[in-house]
């Protein structure tokens, strides 16, 4: 499933930014599809699901009570909607897909299937 990332840009901390993540040829109505981060000499790491069955969402600690992540199945996409943007927050955010998310294994990377180029979030101070 191609999918792209986009809506990153250079905000102050404590703005709001919303990032979007679109497929093409086939529809996400199905897949688990997730958001993750990765900042310079770190990790990539979890940020938040939507199930695909339900639409149940988990989200990082870090990021719980000011991040969102929703979906549009007519639309095709997932959105995610940051507030109160921490200098933390900057990193290159992807958008990622499986079809099958064991819940135990959300926030890992490996789980997912297909994913996004990335989209650049710089918070400033």
């Amino acid at each position: 499933v191609p999918l792209q990332a986009f809506g990153g840009g250079l905000v102050q901390a404590g703005d709001s930014l919303a990032l979007s993540c679109a497929a093409s040829g086939r529809s996400l109505r199905r897949y688990d599809m997730g958001w993750f981060r990765q900042s310079p000499g770190k990790e990539r790491e979890f940020v938040a699901v939507i199930r695909g069955s339900g639409g149940t969402t988990h989200y990082a600690d870090s990021v719980k009570g000011r991040f969102a992540i929703s979906r549009d199945n007519a639309k095709n996409t997932v959105h995610l909607r940051m507030n109160s943007l921490k200098p933390e927050d900057t990193a290159v955010y992807y958008c990622a897909a499986t079809p099958r998310l064991i819940l135990s294994r959300i926030r890992d990377s490996s789980s997912y299937d297909y994913w996004g180029q990335g989209t650049l979030v710089t918070v400033s101070s």
